[in-house]
């Protein structure tokens, strides 16, 4: 009998382990032989702990789970109250296009041969038969932009590098998550944390670079720990080292951890603390590119870029890039969060409606009231209400929108959000986490909260003051954090302008 209990995170926050405890215990008592696989997680965080068992029609869910639901899985398994079909027929699962998460909750986190067993390392193997220019031809091709911040087109980056003359270059995996609504570089380095060691090798031998370091929060302490246990496995296993796979190639793997600032998911700002030194932006240029860590050319992609490699060169670029609208090519891993029934990642191609992700996906708010908006990219996104619900999910798309997709983190508030009150939080987040370098986000974002508690006083003449200072902000700013903040307060500010004024004289 083979039974799946996710390890990831938020399954172990909701008791996954007290769940795959009591399955042993009980296994145990009856005298039944069970292998209990740790899986990651699917990514219906309603439905965790989501416990699957092997069947010999497919793997059958139960969720989510408790102790006391542990000895009606050794029964008629049919009529358990929990049970919830086969997982890949739960319609929130059906609906996707799984590919950069196409293992992830399938396979055995750090189990390598399960691995390739689901089809991993054969886009390396295909790239070690190729010459670096058409390895970076091949990513230019599948259109694969950044997909943790602006949508940089990952192919221009790792040309650049490639074409850059070193003794030493660089490959730097930004896992520094910190938007809030946003945990697919979690789920995916818990869940299946070789496809992002295969995508770094992959981009190491297209660009000329021998040595990788993964930049991990230190609030992800799980993902720390299970990296660090896959890239021991692939030291030992020939995968990493001297000799990639008896190929003579060489490429190597290094995790670090930061302290926590939210600065550091800005490249630049990471690199300094990847050096030892205090996370602040640096200016560019300089471009990473040329000159990043160690003052060496430096390729820094995303989680999801680097994991979405191996896919690339599984299935080929046109196959990849078929997916997708206009710029967007292929899929998006989708963070739905906030006040929603069902909150959790969901892979589609890019061009999906905003308002068929919030209201049909994800079934609309928790609390059965009407959604009001919709922050989408983190803390520094716009709002996009119920009158920009038919712009499809794409870079473009949501930038003539006046927003960003950025991680694609969607955060859902129902009517009952203070519009006012969500703007002065992402002003004070910015004066809270601002890295002090450069004037318009370390001052700016101050008066930027001062002049919200006035217009929240009944100063309504303090709009236009507001306005100005935005724009100040948004031009002035080194970085995402000071030149992103204004998105959120001017999207609020555009969309509910009836709550920016004359709060007080309204209230008395």
């Amino acid at each position: 009998m083979k039974i799946y209990v996710p390890r990831d995170s938020a399954a172990k926050a909701l008791g996954a382990d007290a769940v795959a405890e009591a399955i042993g215990t009980e296994a145990k008592a009856r005298g039944i032989e069970v292998t209990l696989l740790r899986n990651g997680s699917r990514g219906m965080v309603w439905l965790e702990p989501l416990v699957e068992i092997e069947t010999e029609t497919g793997r059958i869910g139960f969720g989510p789970v408790g102790p006391a639901d542990i000895p009606a899985l050794f029964g008629d398994l049919s009529t358990h109250p929990k049970a919830l079909g086969l997982v890949e027929e739960i319609p929130f699962f059906a609906r996707q296009t799984r590919l950069t998460f196409a293992r992830c909750g399938v396979i055995d986190p750090l189990s390598l041969s399960d691995y390739e067993a689901h089809g991993g390392l054969s886009g390396l193997r295909r790239a070690l038969k190729m010459v670096p220019e058409e390895i970076v031809s091949e990513v230019t091709e599948s259109g694969l932009r950044g997909r943790g911040g602006a949508g940089f087109p990952t192919g221009l980056k790792w040309q650049t590098v490639a074409g850059a003359q070193a003794d030493q270059k660089y490959i730097v995996c930004n896992a520094d998550e910190g938007d809030s609504g946003t945990f697919a570089d979690r789920m995916i380095i818990e869940g299946d944390p070789f496809s992002l060691i295969e995508g770094m090798i992959i981009a190491g031998i297209a660009t000329g670079a021998t040595k990788g370091y993964v930049y991990l929060r230190s609030e992800y302490p799980d993902a720390i720990a299970v990296l660090r246990e896959a890239v021991r496995t692939g030291q030992t296993s020939g995968l990493l080292g001297a000799d990639l796979l008896g190929s003579g190639r060489a490429f190597d793997i290094e995790i670090r951890v930061g302290a926590g600032a939210y600065v550091c998911g800005e490249e630049t700002s990471l690199l300094n603390s990847l050096e030892g030194k205090r996370g602040v932006v640096r200016a560019k240029p300089p471009l990473p590119a040329l000159e990043g860590f160690m003052g060496k050319p430096t390729v820094v992609n995303n989680v999801l870029s680097l994991a979405t490699i191996p896919v690339i060169f599984q299935k080929g670029a046109k196959a990849y890039a078929d997916f997708g609208l206009g710029r967007s090519r292929g899929t998006m891993p989708i963070q739905i969060a906030g006040n929603v029934k069902y909150g959790g990642l969901f892979e589609t191609a890019f061009g999906m409606p905003l308002g068929v992700l919030v209201n049909d996906v994800a079934g609309g708010s928790a609390s059965g009231r009407p959604v009001k908006a919709v922050q989408v990219g983190g803390p520094l996104g716009a709002y996009m209400g119920v009158s920009k619900f038919d712009t499809p999910f794409g870079y473009e798309e949501f930038d003539h929108q006046g927003g960003l997709i950025g991680h694609a983190g969607i955060v859902v508030f129902d009517d009952t959000a203070d519009m006012l009150g969500m703007a002065r939080f992402a002003m004070e987040f910015c004066a809270v986490e601002s890295c002090g370098k450069c004037t318009p986000c370390r001052i700016g974002a101050v008066r930027g909260v001062e002049t919200l508690d006035r217009i929240a006083a009944g100063d309504a003449g303090a709009v236009d003051l507001l306005t100005d200072l935005c724009e100040v902000m948004k031009d002035g700013s080194l970085c995402a954090l000071g030149g992103f903040t204004p998105f959120p307060v001017m999207s609020a500010l555009e969309q509910f302008p009836e709550e920016f004024a004359g709060v007080k004289e309204a209230a008395e």
